[in-house]
């Protein structure tokens, strides 16, 4: 034992030894480099003389570096995270200058800008090295993530990790946005993502599932994460109650929907039991949270969610080469947006202004953060992790679901799962690992651009309004502008022009390819009578428009030439929407009963031969509505879990299935009451399993078990953090 342990500290002596003498090479090399930056005093020093200086000035800036960095980046944690990741270079400079000031007799001198340079590129090959020395020893790796996984518990007060024995298994859930099931599937086949594709051979089981007839980000990762996606018709919508727009990705709607899912569902969320939540809308009810919407709008120690930007920022190196590569995606963006105008791409949108930002910060620094986190989750043994990677979604509404673009983000998010289930072999207890998708992406021409007016210019003609001559653009509402936004501490706004104003002009929203037409002045939801009594033209100008598919009003579906279906006459939903998908006259009848569906619901035009579909907003690859791959995202599980059985309808159905796969690691549990109003068939479910809408099981640290609904009287526990 004694001597395993002289190894063990000599090794580390000696991996100590060879970061500083690289360290000191390098800024030898910096220093004979660039003009502004020297190691020698005024009379000539010697080689020796400089050497020493180089290795001096290494030592100092390494030593500040490991205890100076992380108190300084956590007193700036309030700081706004972009503008965090810009002052790490500032920083980084900062400490070298101390550095080189603490060599005797004045031999370290740099001017500010170059100890900038320099400091970011010693930091990348200190941080480079010390890598390549932990990887060459598989053990001193081993000890190494270990020890971090050992320190983090003792500071989160968790104990020890079990020396003997079998701990459970844990459960980490990657969700890869807007990644549809073909998409993944052509991937895997044409060795873009080796890691899935080796993962599909070993076993993994992969198959799509259907979402709501709003097929975006909030209703499906409410739907799974929380249980409910009532009431959540799109991306945005207008409530009349209270004269608001209601935007999935604005900060204070998010909050407000996981309330009001937790108060349907009596339940707090798939990560109530020892769960982080990392890069996601919605918490799911997890203690441990970074980059999640629904509380980033707090102020205050309640605020946790910006705590992974700490913990990823703490490294210096980490921030070096995030702030690189956030230059590198941006650049690459601009070149890759230029080719495509020289070359006359089509379909086509924007891609100017703040999007180059915009995109990096999605590719390159959320990516980094959350992985980083879910690699820290894993270390810390946490029993359920559940993880966003937006980066494809967002480069996908834009590039198209389909291209080099998209393809080398689906190359580099390969990369980023390969480390998790590498570090996976290190942690504290054995992890299955399932990937997901929340929805796909559709592609085709936008509204716009195909007919050359907007939707909420079509409706003004309906309605006999007077239409501007110069065709507006509907900003894209991607979920990574909401993000950079809530990093930046600035709130998520609408368009004015989307909020209602004085008179009973029609709110137009626009959510993919879905819409939304609401008449402020009706309380409730008008009636078809009233809709023609008050504007006779409109809603035949709307479903006989080639770039609309159908029409919601007042529980029956128009459609071009006349045709009409009533919801509550069985097949006859079915039969007008059959070229939508299997599922969907059932979508649309479900949304007809939310309390807050608009007065009339679009749905744009469908090619079932293209796949393509019309998007109301900037977006050449869309997702919202109904139509082509937006509606088939996949659901990815390593074969030790059990078979989900048939293709799951809903999210709230991908909601039981997790539930199902985290009972399987936890054992038994405690049999909880089904939900009001459930019959006992339903609560029964299939094969001793719950239904895909019954109400979540789990149970709570302090004793709580969540899925039992309060007491006749009493308020529903609000889980929301």
């Amino acid at each position: 034992m004694r001597r395993r342990r002289w190894r063990t500290t000599g090794n580390a002596l000696v991996r100590v030894l060879l970061v500083w003498a690289v360290s000191t090479l390098t800024m030898l090399a910096l220093a004979g480099i660039l003009p502004d930056f020297r190691l020698r005093s005024d009379d000539r020093d010697s080689v020796t003389q400089i050497g020493l200086t180089a290795a001096w000035g290494a030592g100092a800036f390494g030593l500040l570096s490991a205890l100076v960095w992380p108190v300084v980046v956590r007193a700036l944690l309030l700081v706004p995270a972009l503008v965090l990741g810009l002052l790490v270079f500032f920083l980084n400079g900062s400490l070298l200058l101390i550095a080189l000031r603490l060599i005797p007799d004045g031999r370290g001198e740099a001017a500010p800008e170059t100890a900038v340079v320099v400091a970011a590129v010693m930091s990348a090959v200190a941080s480079a090295t010390s890598t390549a020395l932990a990887v060459r020893d598989d053990e001193a790796y081993r000890r190494r993530l270990y020890r971090l996984a050992d320190r983090r518990r003792r500071r989160q007060g968790r104990g020890a990790a079990p020396r003997s024995g079998a701990p459970a298994p844990g459960l980490v859930v990657i969700q890869l946005d807007g990644v549809g099931y073909e998409v993944l599937r052509g991937a895997c086949n044409s060795a873009l993502m080796p890691t899935v594709a080796g993962w599909l051979e070993q076993g993994h089981r992969v198959m799509p599932w259907r979402t709501d007839w709003s097929s975006q980000t909030g209703a499906s990762q409410l739907g799974i994460l929380h249980g409910s996606t009532f009431d959540v018709p799109a991306f945005r919508w207008y409530e009349k109650e209270t004269g608001e727009v209601m935007v999935c990705n604005r900060p204070t709607s998010a909050a407000e929907l996981q309330r009001r899912a937790v108060e349907r569902t009596g339940d707090g969320g798939l990560l109530t039991l020892d769960g982080a939540s990392r890069g996601n809308l919605f918490s799911g009810g997890a203690d441990q949270l970074a980059l999640v919407l629904s509380v980033s709008a707090r102020r205050g120690r309640a605020n946790r969610s910006r705590a992974g930007y700490f913990a990823y920022f703490s490294d210096p190196a980490n921030a070096v080469r995030t702030a690189l590569s956030f230059v590198s995606d941006a650049v690459r963006e601009i070149v890759q947006s230029l080719r495509a105008r020289i070359r006359g791409d089509r379909p086509r949108v924007s891609r100017g202004g703040l999007y180059p930002l915009i995109r990096a910060f999605a590719t390159v620094v959320e990516r980094d953060v959350v992985v980083a986190a879910v690699i820290g989750d894993m270390l810390a043994g946490r029993a359920v992790v559940y993880a966003d990677l937006v980066a494809y979604d967002e480069v996908a509404h834009h590039s198209g679901p389909r291209g080099r673009d998209t393809d080398q983000v689906l190359e580099r998010l390969d990369r980023s799962l390969a480390l998790i289930a590498r570090v996976a072999e290190h942690a504290p207890r054995p992890y299955r690992i399932v990937l997901l998708s929340d929805h796909g992406q559709s592609p085709g021409e936008t509204f716009l651009a195909r007919y050359g007016l907007t939707l909420k210019d079509l409706v003004r003609a309906g309605c006999g309004l007077p239409v501007s001559r110069k065709a507006g653009r509907t900003r894209s509402g991607a979920e990574a502008r909401a993000a950079v936004l809530a990093a930046l501490h600035r709130p998520v706004e609408e368009d004015e022009e989307a909020r209602p104003g004085p008179g009973s002009d029609p709110v137009v929203l626009a959510s993919g390819n879905l819409a939304l037409i609401s008449f402020p002045d009706v309380p409730g939801r008008a009636s078809r009578a009233r809709i023609e009594r008050t504007h006779p033209a409109l809603l035949a100008t709307l479903a006989n428009h080639p770039g609309v598919g159908f029409l919601l009003v007042d529980g029956v579906v128009l459609g071009p030439d006349g045709a009409q279906a009533r919801l509550d006459v069985p097949g006859e939903a079915e039969e007008l929407l059959a070229g939508f998908g299997p599922s969907a006259a059932e979508a649309v009848r479900r949304a007809d009963a939310f309390p807050h569906v608009a007065d009339i619901m679009v749905n744009s035009a469908y090619d079932p031969d293209t796949g393509a579909v019309h998007a109301f907003e900037e977006q050449i690859g869309s997702h919202g509505g109904l139509g082509g791959e937006q509606g088939r995202p996949f659901l990815m599980w390593p074969a030790e879990l059990s078979d989900p059985g048939a293709e799951p309808v809903g999210a709230e159905a991908v909601h039981g299935v997790l539930r199902r796969w985290l009972r399987e690691a936890d054992g038994p549990q405690v049999p909880v009451a089904p939900p009001a109003g459930t019959s006992a068939g339903e609560a029964a479910g299939t094969a001793g399993e719950p239904p895909p809408r019954a109400v979540p099981q789990n149970s709570r640290p302090d004793g709580h078990i969540s899925g039992i609904l309060p007491s006749e009287g009493s308020p529903a526990r609000d889980e929301t953090r």
